[in-house]
């Protein structure tokens, strides 16, 4: 062999100053690190797939509302608009005030409520800035407004949620229920259970107590009332009371002064408001105006079923029977 193949052959073999046998030896270490390399990867891969499907995600829950709808929400709510003042306090009751994009001119408390961005009034709200808000849920009660525009939100993917609380025990519910969606039932709980104590207390009180025919004024002209579905004809009986208008089929029926003039309540109690002070004419000549037996509550603490409604329950109560909260 010639040297100049000589030398062709101890460059083959001997690349980089390394000498042969040498690099034989760190060729067959390289091969194996880097096949020890692959199979950990694989194996590590492996168990990285293996944990991911392993635990599937919820996207989604359904809670049932008032009206029997299935509410299809996300697993966790992060935006919501109230259209109805009730039920912004309990948004706010269950610490959750935070995920209020949205509610209407009427939602004044608490403080914080007036702060947040309006979508219109309870009646006719802006359909506009409300799916500008993109809401992932929007909160309506049917006491307050129509539900027209229930599929116009549905068909931006905004569900809604809708409470109509008939009682006493209809406002625990909706806190329940706002209390799920907002994964606070903790929260919810915990204040149904003080506003449960505080009603038991008031009914302990009035048991024994004659019962008091009771007319509840919510608007002077014209003339409207409470009827059997209203939660305030529940709170009235819980007080010691009885509403002389329980069995009128609707909840706040406007009531005729020809019918008014016959009921002869022993107490009036007026949604206290600037066009509502005073009890209509046609009980100018009733026990209740006589014996002045008259009372005004505030509006907002009667009209809403919310937590604040034991304050009324309670002011009911003292003023039907005030010597036994004497």
């Amino acid at each position: 062999m010639s040297n100049k193949n000589k030398n062709y052959k101890r460059f083959s073999f001997a690349p980089l100053g390394l000498g042969g046998k040498s690099y034989s030896r760190n060729l067959q270490r390289s091969c194996i690190a880097a096949i020890c390399i692959l199979v950990c990867g694989l194996f590590f891969t492996g168990c990285k797939n293996e944990t991911s499907t392993s635990l599937p995600e919820t996207s989604t829950r359904e809670i049932t509302d008032d009206l029997g709808h299935h509410v299809t929400l996300p697993a966790k709510v992060e935006r919501a608009v109230s259209l109805a003042p009730s039920l912004t306090e309990i948004v706010f009751a269950v610490d959750s005030g935070d995920k209020l994009v949205g509610v209407t001119t009427y939602c004044n408390y608490p403080a914080e409520a007036q702060k947040i961005a309006k979508v219109g009034d309870t009646i006719s709200p802006n359909l506009e800035t409300i799916i500008a808000l993109k809401p992932q849920v929007v909160f309506v009660s049917t006491a307050s407004q129509i539900e027209s525009f229930t599929k116009t939100l549905e068909q931006q993917n905004i569900a809604v949620f809708v409470t109509n609380p008939k009682n006493l025990d209809g406002v625990y519910q909706s806190i329940f229920q706002i209390g799920e969606i907002f994964e606070r039932s903790d929260k919810a709980h915990e204040i149904v259970n003080g506003l449960k104590k505080r009603v038991a207390e008031i009914e302990d009180k009035t048991k024994n107590e004659k019962s008091v025919k009771v007319f509840v004024q919510f608007s002077k002209e014209p003339l409207f009332t409470i009827g059997r579905d209203s939660f305030v004809t529940d709170l009235i009986l819980r007080a010691g009371g009885e509403s002389v208008t329980a069995n009128v089929a609707e909840a706040y029926p406007k009531f005729s002064k020809e019918t008014a003039f016959a009921v002869q309540p022993e107490a009036i109690i007026l949604s206290d408001s600037e066009d509502n002070r005073e009890p209509n004419e046609v009980f100018n000549n009733s026990p209740a105006v006589k014996n002045e037996k008259v009372f005004r509550i505030s509006a907002d603490l009667l009209s809403r079923p919310s937590p604040r409604i034991v304050d009324a329950l309670e002011q009911i109560a003292r003023n039907l029977h005030s010597e036994t909260f004497e």
